[in-house]
């Protein structure tokens, strides 16, 4: 296991270990309905104890080498605005992206910003295969955020999820170590 927890730095954003002092502002941010609707994991109400939790599981996880967490804060102010990570699959070499935003910060392209740090950092120095990530259809923006950075939808699941007591269509995309490689060599 690596020494320290990874930090990677976007124009805006500082990617960083979840921390106990984050709490506060993850039940804010999370517990907001129209966040956690969007997540396929996030669960409503979200208290205190599911955050500390949720605190406690990531650091657990990087320990494991499992799945590494990040939670999104602006360089400019500090501010804890949300959480993007990968769940890694060692026997395929390929990991799942989640992410999330609070509702303040959509539409602001941080998402896409920290989609492309997490991106290089799956390929470049986790050297996986694939990454991949889902969305609920009912969330056409978080697709875009994932075709912004290069991602190629490459299915459809049907009724895959149930959250709030209704099956969910999801689309899923993909990025290949190939296709990532094409994408960040300069054209010309």
């Amino acid at each position: 296991m690596p020494d320290a927890y990874p930090h990677l730095e976007t124009p805006r954003l500082l990617l960083r270990a979840f921390a106990l002092a984050d709490v506060p502002r993850l039940v804010a941010l999370a517990g907001d309905y129209e966040v956690a609707r969007n997540t396929l994991n996030i669960p409503h109400p979200y208290r205190e104890a599911d955050a500390v939790s949720w605190v406690a599981t990531t650091q657990e996880n990087y320990r494991q080498q499992s799945a590494y967490a990040f939670a999104l804060e602006l360089k400019a102010s500090g501010e804890f605005v949300g959480g993007i990570g990968l769940t890694l699959e060692p026997r395929f070499d390929r990991a799942e992206v989640g992410y999330w935003l609070g509702r303040s910060y959509w539409g602001k392209g941080l998402a896409t910003e920290a989609l492309a740090a997490l991106l290089a950092f799956g390929f470049e120095e986790l050297k996986l295969n694939k990454l991949y990530a889902t969305h609920i259809v009912s969330n056409p923006a978080s697709g875009q955020v994932m075709r912004k950075n290069g991602m190629v939808k490459e299915g459809e699941l049907v009724q895959h999820t149930k959250r709030d007591g209704q099956y969910h269509d999801l689309w899923q995309y993909r990025l290949t170590r190939q296709e990532f490689a094409r994408r960040a060599r300069p054209v010309g």
